[in-house]
């Protein structure tokens, strides 16, 4: 018998908006709030509602069926507030006892490529706090951002006590021969963790390939997949997708709900297969062999490469990473909650993704999934509002904006050799309240006089805001 596990992504982001700086609440300066609405009740009406019922009615029809999600906590808390109805269909699939609910970071982000991996742990915990509250589900399997994955991030997953992660089946982790339908394991100096691996070819004929018409194998039907299915090698079969391949990414007009449709009854058929949740499958099945991967060559699900060049294979998103990282330890000191939310919100690995600036296949795919298409100008934004942040976090107690924007000049109130510096920032400030600009000869001549050692974060901004 060979077990068959099919495992659905729900994820959208909080997009960020062109800032605006005089917008009365911090993340209205932020987050295009009005977009993420009208996506969100978009996909709900052509993917979410329709999926979620046919899944439901599938459950009902078929008890053997199992099936295992992950939902991001950006996704959650997009739901409760567009359409909080949507949930109870996600807690009536919990309480079938047939439907496992991954664990993975409540942000969708990419702390666990930081260093220090105590905002990576935190984000699980507070993940798995809101499974538990929100589905009625306690995870007890991992499943990473992106499925990126090394040897240090499944070290901190069995520290954390989860029974096993998920990752991409790529050729060279697998030495180029190995199949992806066995269960594997971490090094033993990383703690032996069971790993399962995404079998790609399959998952993508469905989730890229469906309504492609140059696909040698089309169309793709329900009776030809389960072929496929009961002749690959191995003991398990992982087949893992983006919850939007249904009615958004491939449109109810492709057939792609009449294949799911058909799907379970198709597979059901065949002799040799059956189905199976993640923690099912490392309990059963014992592992073959090692998955190792170094923290330099970590692996995810993402683009050709199926490493993190997605994220971060340029300038553009490794500034925007190490700012983020590096304000870490600044915004847990202040304390202050909406600081706190806005800087892990900020952490959602969307934001990174567009700005990549790949091309051919890869790069269509980025810009398919990017509100903003242009990523020079993309980036300019990030690091605008990242820097606005930043002079929130970094301030004293005292929040005005005026004090905000001196605060990163780092001068104290003792120095008068600036006096003429803090008279003429004044004015500007004075000018952007009245006319929501500043003019550019008032910005040159504020950084004439700054000095570019001392005060080099606050010339940078200048220039951002000249641009």
């Amino acid at each position: 018998m060979k077990d068959i596990c099919i495992y659905f992504q729900v994820h959208q982001p909080v997009r960020l908006k062109i800032f605006e700086p005089f917008a009365p609440k911090l993340k209205d300066k932020y987050f295009d709030m009005g977009l993420n609405k009208k996506i969100f009740d978009k996909v709900a009406g052509k993917c979410y509602w329709p999926t979620n019922r046919l899944m439901l009615e599938l459950l009902d029809t078929h008890k053997e069926l199992k099936l295992t999600y992950g939902i991001t906590g950006t996704w959650i808390e997009q739901c409760r507030e567009f359409q909080p109805e949507l949930l109870e269909t996600f807690r009536e699939m919990a309480k079938t006892g047939r439907v496992e609910f991954l664990a993975e970071t409540y942000y969708h982000s990419l702390a666990s490529l930081w260093e220090d991996k105590e905002e990576f742990k935190e984000q699980v915990k507070l993940h798995d706090k809101l499974i538990r509250e929100e589905i009625g589900y306690k995870p007890k399997f991992f499943r990473n951002s992106e499925l990126i994955y090394n040897n240090k991030i499944a070290k901190t997953v069995q520290e954390m006590g989860y029974k096993g992660i998920y990752t991409e089946g790529i050729e060279w982790v697998l030495d180029g021969w190995k199949s992806p339908n066995y269960v594997y394991k971490t090094p033993q100096h990383s703690g032996s963790l069971p790993v399962l691996l995404r079998n790609y070819r399959l998952s993508d004929d469905v989730g890229y390939r469906f309504s492609n018409r140059g696909f040698d194998q089309w169309p793709v039907t329900a009776d030809k997949y389960a072929n496929w299915l009961s002749s690959a090698d191995g003991e398990i079969v992982n087949i893992c997708m983006d919850y939007e391949t249904f009615g958004e990414h491939q449109w109810e007009e492709t057939g792609i709900f009449l294949f799911l449709r058909y799907l379970p009854q198709e597979i059901l058929k065949k002799e040799d297969l059956r189905f199976e949740t993640p923690s099912r499958l490392v309990e059963k099945h014992k592992p073959v062999g090692e998955v190792d991967v170094f923290e330099f060559s970590t692996i995810s699900w993402a683009d050709m490469e199926r490493d993190a060049s997605a994220w971060l294979g340029n300038d553009m998103q490794r500034c925007c990473f190490w700012e983020m990282q590096n304000l870490s330890k600044y915004v847990k000191k202040k304390g202050r909650k909406e600081l706190l939310d806005l800087w892990r919100l900020m952490q959602t690995s969307d934001h990174y993704y567009y700005l990549c600036t790949k091309y051919w296949g890869d790069g269509d795919v980025h810009h398919y999934f990017s509100h903003m298409k242009d990523q020079q100008k993309a980036f300019l934004n990030f690091i605008t509002i990242i820097s606005d942040l930043k002079t929130k976090i970094l301030a004293d107690e005292e929040t005005v904006e005026k004090k905000d924007m001196l605060s990163l000049l780092n001068i104290s109130k003792e120095e008068t050799d600036y006096q003429a510096i803090r008279k003429e920032l004044d004015t500007a400030i004075d000018k952007v309240e009245a006319s929501k600009k500043i003019p550019d000869e008032t910005l040159e001549s504020i950084e004439d006089k700054l000095d570019p050692k001392k005060h080099a974060g606050f010339i940078k901004l200048l220039r951002i805001w000249k641009k």
